[in-house]
């Protein structure tokens, strides 16, 4: 799948961030990396971030605090973001985490092979996400140009046609 998105990993260590940009490399994607939660809304408010890793604990701006902005922006909410954290996690910090709608929260060091799965599924879901929204907006612009006319079929596919209801 081709991209021009990008994953973003968050972190204040730079040996972190060095051990989770070699797990990831094998995927081939695209990676940002920055070591605060500043530059981390800086990335995201450019555009074109497809997933976010983002350690919880940092100096001034915090995970969750990134998690809060992200999700209040209509053209961001819907990034998949996994929390990373090298403390065990606390009921109220994934509580927390979970009710801002973050996708996984996992503790380092993580596994490289589930981390890469874990991204895998999530970058590739969130794209086919952005993929079909953008062809519902097309399909939207040509209702409205008046180059397409809707159907009150539900199976509109070409060449389908309804199979005749047999009485039993």
């Amino acid at each position: 799948m081709q991209t021009n998105s990008v994953i973003l990993v968050v972190d204040d260590h730079k040996d972190t961030l060095f051990a989770l940009e070699s797990a990831l490399a094998p995927l081939g994607y695209p990676l940002v990396s920055v070591t605060n939660g500043d530059d981390a809304l800086r990335v995201v408010l450019r555009g074109d971030v497809g997933l976010i890793l983002l350690d919880v604990r940092m100096p001034g701006v915090s995970g969750l605090d990134v998690v809060r902005y992200v999700r209040r922006l209509d053209q961001t909410r819907a990034i998949p973001i996994v929390l990373l954290t090298g403390f065990d996690v606390s009921r109220e910090v994934a509580a927390a985490a979970f009710l801002l709608g973050v996708a996984d929260v996992a503790l380092k060091p993580i596994d490289p092979l589930t981390l890469r799965t874990k991204v895998r599924y999530l970058f590739d879901s969130y794209e086919q996400l952005k993929s079909m929204q953008q062809e519902i907006e097309v399909l939207r612009a040509q209702l409205k140009a008046g180059t397409v006319k809707p159907t009150n079929d539900s199976h509109s596919e070409p060449g389908w046609t309804p199979s005749p209801q047999v009485e039993t």
